[in-house]
């Protein structure tokens, strides 16, 4: 049986992804060419492939054994179209994908952007989103080029290198009738808190969210949002707290007019890394684009 590359590629974003609507989304295709492809190759392989467990699609055994081939064969076909390649970055039109999660897109992209404009204006980033868990999947197979943020876990095949030291700041409006920059125990725990929480929030991220949770009356935990800039924004405009990572805070506090809170509780700190696989350890433009991480964000000795 011959196979075809889209449908190599289609199989594997569908073990990735469990789901054909994610899978067109993912590809940029319709849904009806996914459910096609897949019909295909449940013909050509006499086996069903997937099948409905609850409101996902598990792989069968079949499936699950061709998953290391395929990302094997399309890796090898993503070697073969950039091998050789120079990089220039004032005339490159390359794609670059990250693995950047809110927090950190609101906190780097600002400043890596306005350095693309002056030194790479034809490169294109795409932030992609996806579970953690995958993160290690995404960049063996080359979907991922490079991962921003706290992801101690990952694989030892996974090359990182430290950026920063990430710890908390609460903020609150400016016009607070009772908060100071340095509030007792009881204050802090006595006032209104805003919660930001997810299933994509990192590992340290949802430490933080049960240090605070746990400190604090529940009833004094009025709203929960999946996104930092809302409960920034819920904190601009009402009488509640919200804890975010320390440099998002300052920087928000600063856009926004909010007043930075020192929070009287052993919160998390994170190592913010940059992560790559072996693969492209060596490549031009990846190592280019890391070497602009590390201008811009590494912390001096």
């Amino acid at each position: 049986m011959r196979w075809n590359l889209d449908d190599l590629k289609i199989l594997e974003v569908l073990l990735n992804e469990r789901s054909l609507t994610r899978t067109a989304q993912a590809l940029q295709i319709s849904q009806p060419a996914v459910s096609k492809t897949l019909a295909k190759l449940r013909r050509r392989l006499a086996d069903p492939l997937f099948v409905r467990v609850g409101t996902r699609m598990e792989p069968t055994r079949r499936a699950i054994a061709l998953q290391r081939p395929a990302r094997e064969i399309l890796s090898a076909v993503k070697g073969l179209e950039h091998r050789g390649e120079t990089f220039d970055p004032k005339r490159s039109e390359r794609i670059f994908r990250l693995f950047i999660s809110d927090v950190g897109a609101i906190r780097l992209l600002p400043q890596l952007m306005q350095v693309l404009q002056a030194q790479a204006p034809g490169v294109l980033l795409q932030a992609v989103q996806a579970e953690p868990e995958r993160l290690h999947s995404l960049l063996e197979a080359g979907d991922v080029d490079l991962a921003v943020g706290p992801f101690p876990k990952l694989a030892q095949t996974i090359r990182r290198q430290r950026l920063f030291t990430e710890g908390y700041a609460s903020v609150a409006r400016r016009e607070h009738p009772r908060l100071v920059s340095r509030p007792s125990l009881e204050a802090y725990c006595g006032e209104r808190h805003v919660v930001v929480c997810g299933h994509g929030t990192t590992f340290f991220h949802q430490k933080m969210e049960k240090a605070l949770i746990s400190a604090l009356p529940p009833q004094n935990v009025v709203l929960r949002v999946p996104s930092f800039v809302a409960a920034a924004m819920v904190a601009k405009h009402t009488d509640a707290i919200a804890t975010l990572p320390s440099r998002v805070a300052s920087m928000l506090a600063a856009e926004i007019s909010l007043q930075l809170i020192r929070p009287p509780l052993a919160l998390p700190l994170s190592a913010i890394g940059l992560y790559w696989h072996e693969r492209a350890h060596r490549d031009e433009g990846n190592q280019w684009l890391r070497s602009r991480f590390q201008q811009l964000f590494s912390e001096k000795p």
